[in-house]
């Protein structure tokens, strides 16, 4: 009986270790926040579109990961992870990570910005969606990995 609930704790606890030292892998964690930032583009674009009502509280929590995201990205790209886990990033934010940082950093700005004059309407989030989709397209033509 010991030996099984020894057993059964090592084995949680492996399960435990490898998902913490999962969680803190660089390509995991620059995945999840891109996701979080497609996600608010998402629901931005939806209003934006008039394919969703206006809702204030969306925009805000949409602007505010955007914001945030974007400004911890480049921390995530540390050199040692530019393979695996199919990433997308390509070899080029290693070689100019000033740029890449830049546009990052001014992705986060640009949210910030629009965050601080938040959008009150469908056409406020339509003229916020040029600035930030803009953004997004330059960085992703420059460092995104085409598949």
């Amino acid at each position: 009986m010991k030996f099984r609930s020894v057993a059964a704790a090592l084995l949680v606890g492996c399960l435990t270790a490898a998902t913490v030292v999962a969680a803190d892998d660089p390509i995991m964690v620059r995945q999840g926040l891109m996701k979080q930032i497609g996600g608010a583009v998402g629901a931005l674009s939806g209003i934006a579109k008039g394919d969703k009502p206006y809702d204030a509280a969306v925009v805000t929590k949409s602007l505010t990961t955007i914001r945030d995201n974007a400004k911890a990205f480049p921390d995530q790209f540390p050199v040692g992870s530019e393979t695996g886990m199919d990433t997308a990033a390509s070899p080029k934010i290693w070689e100019n990570k000033a740029d890449f940082t830049a546009k990052s950093i001014k992705l986060s700005d640009d949210a910030a910005m629009v965050l601080a004059s938040m959008p009150a309407d469908q056409a406020g989030v339509a003229t916020a969606m040029k600035t930030i989709g803009g953004e997004c397209g330059v960085c992703h033509q420059a460092y995104r990995l085409k598949k």
